[in-house]
């Protein structure tokens, strides 16, 4: 087995050389002034062995990487019932597509896409006053990464909610057939504040580990979800995890993974590590362009696939 340490900064190396960076989401205001230059990679083994580099310290908006951790609170509340309010198949349209639901009744096709991971948001809120569930998001993001400095990048939130004209359609159709039960500006207030969710490479890495060990985290050995549902999110993050782009993942990565416009990817090696990438150019999908390429010779090198070596 090739050194991680190794393998890891000759990625970075690499793909700093790299002249073909993607573009960065110019539709959020905030991210458009991003440097599409950084690039940083964080890998954490199953014995607690990190491999870093790059821009690897450098905070950034998770964005749709929001969507697994929301998903994972929100099973933890309502358990399987969360399934009558959104799919769990691969959507085979943008991420923010309003044609789907017309067909299909107001139900969004996946928790990853942006109608679904507004249906969950909103089961979160049920109960709550907006401030009180987004500080419950945020406290399970600063407890799963053991990092209590995580914020929310209010200037990328209020970037989203001048901008997010798509969503609130999308919020507001599903409104109409009774999938959102909340007041349609809470629910998406708190959506857009938890997508702007500021974590760098390190911190994302260690929060992500407890889908890549059976729903534990190793390092103390505490359960965070139960392994059943750690196996059924990784499976979603596999099928829908990158938008339109997740067969594409699946077939050249072979691993979960869950990317954000902000050019981050939490990938998940099961059993054996939890990997964090962030590249802001985005490919014509809306996923990390050069992310994904880094993920794809960690992945060959180490033999990490999911579907063998």
């Amino acid at each position: 087995m090739p050194n991680l340490e190794t393998v890891v900064s000759e990625i970075v190396d690499e793909m700093r050389q790299r002249t073909d960076r993607g573009e960065v989401a110019r539709y959020i205001p905030e991210l458009a002034r991003v440097d599409p230059g950084h690039f940083g990679l964080a890998v954490i083994g199953a014995d607690g062995t990190v491999a870093a580099a790059g821009d690897c310290d450098v905070p950034f908006s998770i964005q749709s990487i929001s969507k697994v951790f929301t998903l994972t609170l929100a099973l933890g509340m309502v358990g399987d019932r969360l399934w009558q309010r959104v799919g769990r198949e691969p959507s085979g349209s943008p991420f923010n597509s309003v044609v789907q639901l017309e067909y299909e009744r107001g139900i969004p096709r996946n928790p990853f896409i942006n109608a679904g991971a507004i249906a969950v948001t909103d089961v979160i809120l049920s109960g709550h006053q907006p401030r009180e569930a987004l500080g419950e998001i945020l406290r399970f993001m600063q407890y799963l990464a053991q990092d209590s400095s995580i914020t929310i990048d209010e200037a990328v939130a209020a970037s989203e909610q001048r901008t997010g004209f798509r969503n609130v359609a999308l919020a507001n159709y599903m409104k109409s057939f009774g999938v959102i039960d909340n007041p349609v500006e809470y629910t998406l207030g708190v959506y857009f504040h938890h997508c702007a969710i500021s974590m760098t490479c390190r911190q994302l890495a260690v929060a992500g580990r407890f889908l890549a060990h059976s729903g534990r985290d190793p390092s103390t050995g505490l359960s965070v979800v139960q392994a059943e549902r750690a196996k059924r999110i990784n499976a979603v993050m596999l099928t829908c995890g990158h938008y339109d782009g997740s067969g594409e993942f699946a077939y050249r990565v072979g691993l979960p993974g869950k990317s954000g416009v902000g050019g981050g990817i939490l990938a998940v090696a099961p059993g054996k590590a939890s990997i964090a990438v962030w590249a802001p150019g985005l490919d014509a999908a809306g996923n990390s362009h050069l992310g994904r390429i880094a993920l794809e010779r960690l992945t060959k090198r180490l033999g990490w696939s999911i579907f063998g070596e």
